[in-house]
C-alpha cells in the first residue's frame, strides 16, 4: 500500500514514527499506553506498508515540531510557544501545528468521558454552572458533545452553546480543576494541562450532528442575543463541499433555487466531488451551459467564487429549514425518510 502525508491518521504516523525511532524507543513508548491504545498501535505497526524514506522524514519532522511546542507550552504557556513556533517556523505552519496539538492531547480527567455513556454524563454534569458545562463539551468529540447537548434539558441547551461558541482560551489552572472534579469523581490519576478553546466552529461542529429540533431552538436562542455570533455558526455549519451530502432529488431541488451564473462561478472553486455531483444532477444542456458560462468568465477573485458559494449553501440552509431538503447526517428521528 503507498501511502500520502496528508491521507494518513494520526495512528499511522505514531506507528511510522515508531518505526523510525527503533525497536527499544518503540518499547518504552508501548509500554505506557492503556491496552486499547496499544492494539490499535500494533495493529498499525504490523500492517504498514511500503513507507518512503521522504515521508517517514515528514512524520518525523511533524513530531519534533509537537514536542517542541510542548516544551514551550510548559516553559510560558500557549501564547509563548505560539510566538516562539511563529517566529521559527512562520505564522501559518505554527498555527497548524498548535491546532494539532491541542486537538490531540486531551488532559487524562477529560480523556476519561469519552467512553461514557452521554445519558450518564448528562446525569453527572447538568447541575454544574453552564460554564462548566460548556467547557466539558469542547473536551468531547463532536458526537459524544451534540449527544449530550441532545439530553440537558432544553432551557439549558441554548446556554451552554452560546457559551461554547463565546469561549475563549481557558487557563491550564481552571482546567485542572475541572479535571480534579473528574478525576475524583471517575477514580482516575492526574494528568497534564494544556489550554483549549471552544468558539463559532466547535458548537457549529456539534450543532450538525445534533437533532433538528433542538439545534433550531439553539440557533434561535444565540441569535436573539447575538444575531452575528448565530450567522457566524450557520455559515460554519455547512459549507459548500457539503453539497455531496445531499441526495440526488436533494441537489435536484436545490439547482430550481440557484442560478446558472452563480452556479458557474460557485464550481470554478469547487472539489472536483461536489462538481460531478452537480453534473450528475442536471441534463447534458445544462452541464454544457455552466460549463461554457465557467470557460467564458476566465480567472476569477476567490472573493468572488466564495461569495456565490455562500449564496448557495444560504438556499440549501433555507431549503432545510422548510423540509424540502435533507441534509445526510442531521436530523432526528422524525427526519428518517423510509
Amino acid at each position: 500500500m503507498d501511502y500520502s502525508y496528508e491521507s494518513l491518521t494520526p495512528t499511522q504516523k505514531a506507528a511510522i514514527a515508531l518505526v523510525a525511532f527503533g525497536t527499544e524507543v518503540s518499547a518504552r513508548v508501548l509500554k505506557t499506553l492503556s491496552e486499547e491504545d496499544l492494539e490499535r498501535l500494533t495493529v498499525e505497526i504490523a500492517n504498514l506498508r511500503q513507507v518512503s524514506p521522504e515521508l517517514e522524514e515528514s512524520v518525523i519532522r511533524e513530531c519534533h515540531d509537537i514536542f517542541m511546542a510542548r516544551q514551550y507550552i510548559s516553559q510560558g504557556g500557549i501564547d509563548f510557544a505560539r510566538e516562539i513556533l511563529e517566529r521559527a517556523v512562520g505564522d501559518k505552519r505554527a498555527g497548524d501545528i498548535l491546532n494539532r496539538l491541542e486537538s490531540s492531547l486531551r488532559t487524562s480527567g477529560f480523556n476519561l468521558l469519552k467512553n461514557i455513556d452521554p445519558r450518564q454524563l448528562v446525569n453527572f454534569i447538568q447541575n454544574e454552572h453552564p460554564q462548566t458545562i460548556s467547557l466539558i463539551l469542547t473536551q468531547l468529540v463532536p458526537q459524544q458533545a451534540a449527544a449530550v447537548l441532545s439530553e440537558l434539558p432544553r432551557e439549558l441547551q441554548s446556554e451552554v452553546a452560546l457559551r461554547v461558541a463565546t469561549m475563549e482560551k481557558i487557563s491550564p489552572e481552571v482546567l485542572k480543576e475541572v479535571e480534579s472534579t473528574l478525576e475524583s469523581h471517575f477514580q482516575a490519576s492526574a494528568g497534564r494541562d494544556l489550554s483549549v478553546s471552544g468558539g463559532a466552529k466547535t458548537i457549529a461542529d456539534i450543532l450538525n450532528l445534533i437533532e433538528t429540533t433542538a439545534e433550531k431552538n439553539i440557533l434561535q436562542a444565540i441569535e436573539a442575543e447575538n444575531a452575528g455570533l448565530a450567522a457566524e455558526i450557520k455559515n460554519l455549519m455547512f459549507v459548500f463541499d457539503d453539497l455531496v451530502l445531499l441526495d440526488d432529488r436533494g441537489v435536484q431541488r436545490l439547482l430550481k433555487e440557484v442560478e446558472t451564473k452563480d452556479l458557474a462561478i460557485a464550481l470554478k472553486a469547487a472539489s472536483e466531488e461536489v462538481k460531478n455531483k452537480i453534473f450528475a444532477n442536471v441534463s447534458e444542456r445544462v452541464a454544457v451551459l455552466v460549463k461554457e458560462e465557467m470557460e467564458f468568465m476566465g480567472p476569477m477573485r476567490l472573493s468572488d467564487v466564495e461569495a456565490a458559494q455562500q449564496r448557495v449553501v444560504e438556499s440549501v440552509r433555507r431549503l432545510e429549514e422548510e423540509g424540502q431538503i435533507v441534509i445526510a447526517g442531521r436530523g432526528g428521528k422524525e427526519d428518517v425518510i423510509v
